[in-house]
């Protein structure tokens, strides 16, 4: 005679049938969506990844909510980019009382900015914190935006996939495979970038919301201008706004561009003041919900796209040396 096993005792024998990664996926916690995009780029099918910051949301700004302590607190590993970019982070892994592992994403940034300083390569004009009435970086000497430069992208993956690895390390060998395979994407899309930009004329000057794309003009090239500084939490003072449109009109900008987590108010008042148009949106510090945007390599192509289809002229790439073209970047 078969015994009679109850619905719930089913239940029981079908969670325990399912396969042994849907049960131990590790839980990272990443301050934000860029993070939290590449967190899910190495770590695959062995991570379940939240961002307390989501898409189209200001990290720099950000307040965070008793509910952030707790996620905190259960979490495996905490992700965060570091070099003050979140000055509210630390405070909450204080409150949290987090005892496990944290990775600073952007470990190592400062000491490659330092020695392509020191090799004399540093092509960031600093005319954009004239402009906005900033001297140096308020955040510690160091731009904290390097997800901008995908020669710098192998600095990212290489921490996040140490912490899984740390975190997690029966699964080390996955985490190894996919940052390589990562790292492959990350080639592919700056190759791809260079191309684009190459036929935008050298020194062109972009405006934007506020100071995020330091790294990305001493890659690729091109000369960004803001309103306000490195981070978003003060408004430009009068002041600021007409040095900053008296340089506009200094260099002949063509066009100003949104960033998708700040306010458009100061943009539509350069564009009001100059003439120049809006020519388009581009991602700084967070993806898009939805659509290309929405992962870091879909959001520095989206830029590219962006940038190339406002500011490129015909026939610009003929003349163009495609091999001087990568001079600005990293060595991969």
């Amino acid at each position: 005679m078969k015994a009679f096993r109850p619905a719930a005792a089913l239940g029981l024998a079908a969670l325990l049938a399912l396969p042994a990664h849907a049960a131990e996926r590790i839980q990272v916690l990443a301050s934000f969506s860029l993070l939290a995009d590449m967190v899910e780029n190495v770590g695959g099918e062995h991570v379940a990844v939240t961002a307390l910051v989501g898409p189209d949301s200001d990290a720099h700004v950000y307040s965070p909510r008793p509910s952030d302590a707790r996620a905190l607190a259960e979490a495996d590993l905490v992700v965060f980019n570091g070099l003050q970019f979140e000055g509210w982070m630390e405070r909450l892994v204080d409150a949290s009382g987090y005892p496990g592992p944290l990775v600073v994403a952007a470990e190592g940034i400062e000491e490659v900015a330092e020695a392509e300083e020191a090799d004399g390569h540093d092509d960031h004009d600093h005319a954009a914190e004239d402009a906005h009435g900033h001297e140096g970086h308020d955040h510690g000497d160091i731009d904290p935006h390097g997800w901008q430069d995908l020669g710098l992208g192998s600095v990212y993956v290489a921490n996040i996939r140490d912490g899984l690895i740390a975190a997690d390390p029966d699964n080390a060998e996955a985490y190894r495979a996919n940052a390589e395979g990562y790292l492959g994407e990350i080639e592919a899309t700056d190759a791809e970038i260079r191309a684009l930009l190459a036929e935008i004329p050298a020194g062109t000057s972009v405006i934007t919301g506020h100071d995020s794309f330091g790294h990305f003009a001493h890659a690729y090239g091109l000369r960004f201008l803001s309103p306000q500084g490195l981070s978003t939490e003060a408004d430009p003072s009068a002041a600021d706004m007409a040095a900053l449109i008296e340089v506009i009109r200094e260099q002949e900008v063509r066009a100003l561009f949104h960033e998708n987590m700040t306010s458009p108010a100061l943009l539509e008042q350069l564009a009001e003041e100059t003439g120049l148009p809006i020519a388009g949106t581009l991602y700084a510090d967070a993806l898009a919900s939805e659509g290309e945007a929405s992962t870091w390599l879909g959001m520095m192509r989206h830029n590219a796209n962006t940038l190339h289809d406002a500011l490129a002229e015909p026939g610009n790439h003929d003349a163009a040396d495609m091999g001087d073209s990568g001079d600005h970047g990293h060595e991969h």
